[in-house]
């Protein structure tokens, strides 16, 4: 079993995605909680970060959730922190996504020390 948290602003995007693509991510999510190893359709590592991405397809479109893990493999980990979300139109749309889990990550961390 892993730890999963969800971070408020994870939690904003998965609610704007409506009832049934948020009903797949919180799915996917108790999947990642209980299941070792989630095939690659799913969870990927992102290159060159250390976060991980769980994405669906919805439509024709994949909603992207980036989240942090507290093992260097993903099979391995305990805790896993769901960060954010976004819509993946193109590539470029990692970069920005991944600066905002940067400093949401950090966010957490310091909140978990208090």
């Amino acid at each position: 079993m892993r730890e999963i948290d969800i971070t408020e602003k994870c939690l904003e995007f998965i609610d704007l995605q409506g009832p049934r693509v948020s009903d797949k991510f919180f799915q996917l999510i108790e999947i990642i909680g209980e299941v070792r190893i989630v095939h690659a359709n799913f969870v990927k590592k992102i290159t060159n970060s250390r976060f991980y991405e769980l994405r669906i397809k919805a439509g024709n479109e994949y909603r992207v959730l980036i989240f942090a893990i507290d093992h260097l493999n993903f099979s391995e980990c305990v805790k896993a922190v769901c960060l954010n979300g976004f819509i993946k139109r193109s590539n470029k749309d990692y970069v920005k996504a991944i600066k905002d889990a940067e400093k949401i990550l950090e966010d957490y961390l310091k909140n978990q020390e208090l």
